[in-house]
């Protein structure tokens, strides 16, 4: 069973929050392990698993990344430790912005900022062209070209986030 089936809800990119926490609640008292304790040890081990799915689909589901890995991953187009190529134009551009990124002086947020803009600025220019797949994705009606499209918006989301990372650790350091 995945974690929509558990869900009860249809596969999808953009899961409605409200019932995801909603549904998350119901599913953790009906299931939770202290309600079986008197049940046999198979039934107990049955609900502890079942309960552990309820709290990963979760905490997937708060994800927007994780959720897109997932869809992909029960699609069969992505395996762990894929090596993606990405396209070229992209690669430069991140490579610019990772190299301005090693140039920036120390306690220099105004560099920081924008070089933090600028990714911003970028992740949204990646997301555009996949905003309606992911936004109205329909199982059995989205193609897989289109999935693919998501998975290489994936892949470039991961990229910057890195850079974001590296961003907020030199913010973190120009703090002190």
């Amino acid at each position: 069973m995945n974690y929509f089936e558990l869900y009860g809800i249809p596969v999808q990119l953009n899961p409605d929050q409200v019932y995801v926490k909603q549904k998350y609640y119901e599913l953790s008292r009906r299931y939770h392990p202290d309600f079986y304790s008197a049940a046999s040890p198979e039934q107990q081990a049955d609900n502890l698993r079942i309960s552990s799915d309820v709290n990963r689909a979760y905490k997937t589901f708060q994800d927007q990344d994780a959720i897109i890995r997932y869809v992909l991953q029960l699609k069969e187009l992505l395996e762990d430790e894929e090596k993606y190529a990405l396209a070229p134009e992209f690669l430069m551009e991140v490579l610019e912005i990772n190299e301005a990124l090693m140039d920036v002086e120390e306690n220099d947020e105004a560099q920081v900022a924008a070089l933090k803009t600028k990714v911003n600025e970028l992740q949204d220019e990646i997301y555009k062209p996949v905003q309606p797949i992911v936004e109205g994705y329909v199982e059995g009606v989205t193609s897989t070209e289109e999935l693919l499209q998501v998975k290489d918006y994936y892949y470039k989301k991961k990229y910057l986030q890195r850079i974001l990372d590296k961003i907020g650790g030199i913010s973190n350091i120009a703090a002190r």
